[in-house]
This record gives C-alpha cells, structure tokens and sequence, in this order.
C-alpha cells in the first residue's frame, strides 16, 4: 500500500474524545469561487468570514470535507469537492469542514519516513493537487523535516496502522495533528 504514490488528502482518522464532526458554515464559500476545493484538502479561514484553500507553509483551520448549495436554476446541489467559478442562489451555500486542532488525520508522504519523524514536524506538499473526477485532494506530506526548535504545518504522531504500510516505505502513510491552526492563539488567525 505504501509502496505504491495514492495520496487521498488529510483523511480524519479519529478524535481523542470519540467525535471528528465536520463544522457547517453557512456561505462558507463565495459564489463563483475561482479555484477547486477538493474533499480533505487543507483550509484555511479567508477575511471574508468564507474558507478558502490553504497553501503549503500556511497557517489552516482543517480539512475540506464537502459542500451543498442551490444553483442558478433552482436545483439543489451536494458535492465532495467545490467546483470551480460556480455560481449559486445567495444564503444557499453551506461548506462542511473540520476545524477542531485536536482531529488526528492520515495523510501519504510524498516519499520515505523514518521512525524518527514521530513527534517532529513537516509542512504539507501538493496542496491544490487532486481530482475533479473523484473530487478527492492528493495533498502529501512533504518529507523535509522542520527539526528541533522549527515550526512547520503538520506533527507527525504515529504510523498509519495499516498492512504494508511500514516506516521507511516509499510512500509511508502517518498519522498527524494540525500544528500551525488558525484556532490557536499562538498562530495569526487570518
């Protein structure tokens, strides 16, 4: 499994308390947003008070989980992904994604990970990366390392549990938490 480039996102994995609930943001999205927003793609609050796609380095609330909205027509519309410049009906639009910093996701490296990367940090890789056909993200987690006293994206917490996944695979799947959250007081939120 791990041997084999299948990247799926940030997939949730669990919540330490038993619950990894997906929050509904009512016009979570603009209307007409230009760009993709694929199911487990990382995201991040925009000023607007609307998600938007997070980039590798950034600060980012969660993951991208789906979306529904009425369109011009009158038709009522429910998706994985976010397609892009589609327009809909105002107040129609409810984004779903996860926000809580404590949500342990499974994501694929882009390449080999050590045993040692447990309790050290990365930033994520490929982050608009993905499929409009499937409407899943193909974010990766990159295998640079932050290192001792660094800050990147993402901690890395444990293996991913699952047969032929071992560390030092090609393309070893983790388990991690959000470590630079826009929820954290620590981090710039917007």
């Amino acid at each position: 499994m791990s041997a084999t480039s299948a990247p799926f996102g940030l997939r949730p994995a669990f919540h330490p308390s038993g619950l990894d609930r997906a929050q509904a943001l009512a016009n979570g999205i603009t209307s007409g947003y230009a760009s993709d927003i694929l199911k487990g793609q990382p995201v991040k609050y925009a000023t607007a008070g609307v998600i938007q796609p997070a980039a590798a380095g950034e600060a980012f609330v969660g993951a991208f989980d789906g979306v529904e909205w009425t369109d011009t027509t009158g038709r009522r519309r429910v998706s994985n992904y976010w397609p892009a410049s589609t327009a809909y009906q105002t107040g129609s639009c409810v984004a779903y994604f996860y926000n809580d910093p404590n949500i342990v996701y499974e994501i694929q490296a882009a390449g080999s990970l050590a045993q040692s990367a447990v309790g050290d940090m990365a930033d994520l890789s490929n982050t608009t990366a993905g499929s409009t056909t499937t409407g899943l993200s193909q974010c990766t987690l990159s295998t640079t390392l932050a290192g001792a006293g660094n800050s990147a994206q993402m901690l890395i917490r444990d293996l991913a549990p699952y047969p032929g996944n071992a560390w030092g695979d090609a393309y070893t799947i983790v388990r991690v938490t959000v470590n630079e959250s826009q929820v954290n007081a620590s981090v710039n939120a917007i």
